[in-house]
């Protein structure tokens, strides 16, 4: 069921729901638009308040705020406060603080918190490790940098060449915060101890993927899990028990390159995928297989960003499930509900 829809001011193309009360409804929106003429790469962060429940259809789905950026490639909330950290194309790594100054949504703001330079050249993708103590990032020359956060500082504690091209992806263990996973351009999906200086080299797998790796993710129940998402379409399984050379399980094509994926916030074998030209779809990865639930194809452009709202109501009832996602060339920026999650 459709709850919203609005378009912003660019190439659209994160979206990310703040999971922390009391800002549980606030959504964050990105934009990366190159200004040829300016030779620049331009942006925006837009915050808007999400209410599934309300009966006005006018307030489901509301803009509160936006900010002018450097072009965003990605963006992540801490996991300990909300506090939101954006990669953007000029190389650089910011945090923004969400405050609210009156009481009320109208005085929700930003507030600049920190910046660093990370590089010359752009930063493609960011993750935190679970204490909010560390980010990763993924750069477009085939760097990683980890970033240290102290007292609302950044300084980076590291930074090697991991691959030979673009870095699309990086991701910290859940469970394990020393290990440090990466996918690339270059077909690669690898790990990385941090536990080094500089961070040693736990495997790469160069055979498994055609295309490059977009993203990966962690089941939240299972550590042994992961999943991996390509340019080639698929969605792969990875058993991780044997760390030194993990096991592809099982993969399935969803017809469209893998560029996001997020687990349903309480529903542990439920994911959310960004499938670029095939627009969104909802995947039931169990022990056994893994199937496609649901699609969503009101998009007419590249399906990029894509999250699930943490809120009371869905822990109760996964039935209740809020997603936003979006699109690139057309702008779009969708609010809505899944239908066939009733079904589990």
């Amino acid at each position: 069921m459709d709850l919203g829809s609005c378009y912003l001011g660019g190439n659209a193309d994160a979206v990310e729901f703040c999971p922390h009360r009391p800002f549980r409804h606030v959504l964050a929106a990105a934009t990366y638009t190159l200004q040829e003429q300016e030779r620049d790469r331009a942006g925006t962060i837009s915050l808007f308040s999400v209410d599934a429940a309300s009966e006005d259809a006018s307030r489901r789905l509301r803009l509160l705020h936006t900010v002018e950026t450097a072009g965003i490639f990605d963006m992540k909330w801490s996991p300990k406060l909300p506090l939101l950290a954006q990669a953007d194309a000029h190389g650089r790594l910011a945090l923004r603080r969400l405050e609210q100054e009156d009481g009320s949504d109208t005085g929700i703001v930003f507030t600049d918190v920190s910046a660093e330079d990370i590089s010359s050249s752009m930063c493609l993708y960011v993750d935190w490790n679970q204490t909010a103590e560390s980010l990763s990032v993924g750069l477009s020359d085939g760097s990683l940098s980890v970033v240290s956060v102290r007292e609302d500082r950044l300084e980076i504690s590291e930074q090697w060449t991991a691959h030979q091209f673009e870095v699309w992806t990086c991701y910290f263990d859940r469970t394990r915060p020393h290990l440090l996973y990466s996918g690339s351009d270059d077909c690669c999906f690898s790990c990385w101890d941090l536990r080094e200086s500089p961070p040693n080299i736990v495997f790469q797998n160069k055979k498994s993927h055609k295309m490059g790796v977009c993203c990966i993710a962690q089941n939240p129940l299972e550590e042994n899990m992961l999943l991996t998402g390509s340019y080639d379409e698929f969605l792969r399984v990875w058993d991780m028990r044997f760390m030194a050379k993990p096991v592809n399980e099982k993969l399935i094509n969803l017809g469209g390159g893998v560029w996001r994926m997020k687990y349903h916030p309480s529903i542990a074998d439920i994911v959310l995928a960004a499938c670029m030209h095939s627009g969104f779809a909802i995947v039931k990865v169990g022990s056994e297989d893994a199937t496609v639930m649901e699609t969503y194809c009101k998009h007419e452009s590249l399906a990029y960003g894509a999250d699930w709202q943490k809120s009371e109501e869905v822990e109760q009832n996964g039935n209740s499930s809020v997603v936003a996602t979006c699109s690139f060339y057309d702008h779009l920026l969708c609010v809505w509900q899944p239908e066939n999650l009733a079904e589990l």
